[in-house]
């Protein structure tokens, strides 16, 4: 079968890497792509903000199957419109979608279906956001209703950050577009947990448990980023706090949104606090994360491509997947001034020592050829992932292999895993 990924992230790469070992699948397409991805898959350049364009490119590879990494595909109704003219795409349509692209759908959503998620507020304009920050004590969260990179959410410690968060949002200073709308959330402690799961509308299928590293900064400091590195093992969660969160939270939203008329086959995406009440949800998700799909797809033992078609096709459940245990680690190698302004074409040096290392494999998230030189082309550059037996073997695999890797400006957190009770 031929394939169609829709990305040129790391996410992307990793997705691409997967589906380029099924021994169903003859030949991959990504659409952009990167570097990376470049040799394993043919690219098609693409626009992937406009609809149109994604459109034609899928019309013109006619692909058996079409998989969409990013979000904003997903929000413009991609999936739609593929299924309109009957190619088989493995992603949420646009109404399922607003589970990820507005926080305020998703909040009501949660209320209703009796999801646990944090208290919350949601306004359409500042003065209302001021006038509702009175009921939260501090601090506070502040979020974008729309879609921000994962850099929409602020934890105000004092009412005069909230303020300034919310007239930022509103006003478009601080993510370079105004929101509509602004969620304001109780602020929930505890440790943060990604449960990701596949679904066909009815079945839902678990994959492992993972904890991404949101903060720019070691010690979780510095402004949030689209993560900074991610880990996975196998004890992370005992299996009767897994099956809870899949019964009461992944299973009940997938139901929820069938009843409600939107049904949602693709990857729904739990990100949860592990808090003193029970998990939580932060947020959903309606697609793979970046990162945390490099450090797990690498511990797939499953045909990648049978188990999407599955999804697509509403036989997930006749379709069990297999995982390597163990653990596995993804750290990002980030530009200089990530996830602020960034520069770009320095030259990327290294990369084939350190994927010779046992059990290493680099995603690419923003590479890019440039005179035959390999260099930057984003802030997030690449993703050094390993396995391991043990969370401290993977760790020290990704590390050793970072240590062989360098370009101009280079930054990455050495502190990815290190508060798990399972790092010894």
């Amino acid at each position: 079968m031929k394939v169609l990924v829709i990305g040129s992230g790391g996410r992307e790469h990793a997705l691409v890497w997967a589906l380029s070992r099924s021994r169903r699948v003859s030949q991959v397409v990504c659409a952009p792509g990167n570097a990376g991805i470049a040799s394993l898959a043919r690219l098609a350049p693409v626009n992937q903000k406009d609809l149109d364009d994604l459109l034609r490119v899928a019309a013109a590879e006619a692909p058996d199957l079409v998989v969409v990494g990013p979000e904003l595909p997903l929000s413009l109704g991609l999936c739609d419109e593929l299924t309109r003219r009957g190619i088989p795409v493995f992603g949420p349509t646009r109404k399922a979608a607003l589970l990820e692209s507005s926080k305020g759908f998703a909040k009501q959503f949660m209320q209703r279906r009796s999801i646990p998620t944090a208290a919350y507020a949601v306004a359409h304009s500042e003065k209302a956001a001021l006038q509702a920050l009175d009921l939260f004590h501090l601090p506070v969260v502040v979020k974008a209703d729309g879609l921000a990179s994962g850099k929409g959410v602020v934890v105000c410690e004092s009412r005069r950050e909230a303020a300034d968060a919310i007239a930022g949002l509103f006003g478009g200073g601080l993510l370079g577009a105004a929101e509509r709308a602004v969620v304001l959330e109780e602020f929930l402690s505890g440790e943060e947990l990604s449960f990701l799961t596949l679904t066909d509308g009815r079945s839902v299928s678990p994959l492992p448990p993972a904890q991404d590293h949101k903060r720019a900064g070691e010690g979780d400091t510095g402004p949030n980023t689209g993560g900074m590195g991610v880990y996975s093992t196998d004890g992370m969660l005992d299996p009767s706090m897994r099956e809870w969160i899949l019964q009461h939270i992944a299973l009940r939203a997938v139901e929820g949104m069938r009843d409600e008329g939107s049904p949602f086959c693709g990857v729904l995406y739990c990100g949860l606090m592990m808090t003193p009440r029970g998990p939580m949800v932060l947020e959903f998700n309606a697609r793979f994360g970046d990162p945390e799909t490099q450090a797990l797809l690498v511990r797939l033992e499953s045909d990648l491509a049978e188990v999407l078609e599955a999804c697509v096709e509403g036989r997930l459940q006749e379709t069990p997947l297999q995982w390597k245990p163990g653990s596995s680690a993804c750290v990002i190698a980030a530009s200089e001034g990530y996830p602020g302004n960034y520069p770009t074409g320095r030259l990327i040096t290294g990369l084939d020592a350190a994927a010779a290392m046992p059990g290493v494999q680099i995603f690419h998230s923003g590479s890019a050829w440039m005179d035959d030189r390999l260099v930057t082309a984003g802030g997030r550059v690449l993703g050094v992932t390993a396995l391991g037996s043990t969370l401290e073997q993977s760790l020290a695999r990704a590390y050793e292999a970072m240590g062989s890797i360098h370009f101009e400006g280079m930054h990455y957190r050495r502190d990815i895993g290190r508060r798990s009770s399972e790092f010894r």
